[in-house]
């Protein structure tokens, strides 16, 4: 085992799985999160693991696979947050329609009330 890296390790897999704790890091990315902190440990503590992976994947240097699976992971946390931004902005603007649509509504009665009262007197 390698101290430094298995402190590193554990560290950041503490730290996600704090974050969880506290409500700073919701359920929905915590699940995301939670293998992600097990692997960084996995790694941190037991480096030997892509040792053993690189040769039956045909790579020859295991800690490529390390770095390669964190661009990917991070390349599809990427994609995910994308659609979900573009998921929030479809919803921002349908609401700002709605708003809109209801301040236009709300105008429209008040001058209708405003001219009732204006019979009225």
């Amino acid at each position: 085992m390698h101290w430094t890296s298995g402190i590193a390790g554990l560290a950041t897999a503490l730290l996600i799985f704090y974050l969880i704790r506290r409500d700073h890091l919701h359920t929905r990315y915590a699940l995301w999160w939670i293998p992600v902190a097990i692997v960084i440990a996995l790694l941190g503590l037991f480096p030997q693991i892509t040792d053993w992976i690189a040769p039956k994947l045909g790579i020859n240097y295991g800690p490529v696979i390390a770095l390669l699976a964190g661009l990917i992971s991070l390349i599809i946390k990427i994609l995910l947050m994308d659609i979900e931004r573009s998921r929030n902005e479809t919803k921002l603007n349908r609401l700002i329609q709605k708003i809109a649509i209801l301040e236009g509504e709300i105008g429209r009665l008040q001058a209708d009330r405003e001219s009732d009262q204006a019979q009225d007197r």
